[in-house]
């Protein structure tokens, strides 16, 4: 999850900079190095994103696997985490 968070909002920040670059009529050089540094910034972003995203979803499997297991060691139905 955190390579194709990463691979998203990279090329999303560069394209972004780029067209306001152009729109605004920013110099070539200028332009480029600021797209090129919102590039990696996003990337890297993304990729902490994407690493904490998936770092919960393996834990909420693994807590949701391991109460169904403990219930079915006792011998009952295991309890719905969303039941009140």
């Amino acid at each position: 999850m955190d390579r194709t968070y990463a691979g998203i909002l990279g090329p999303l920040a560069l394209t972004v900079m780029l067209l306001q670059g152009l729109i605004a009529g920013a110099g070539t050089v200028n332009t480029v190095l600021h797209a090129w540094l919102g590039l990696l910034a996003f990337a890297v972003l993304g990729y902490v994103t994407g690493r904490i995203a998936n770092a919960l979803v393996e834990e909420s499997v693994r807590s949701k696997l391991l109460l169904e297991l403990s219930a079915q060691e006792k011998g009952s139905k295991p309890a719905s985490p969303n039941t009140k």
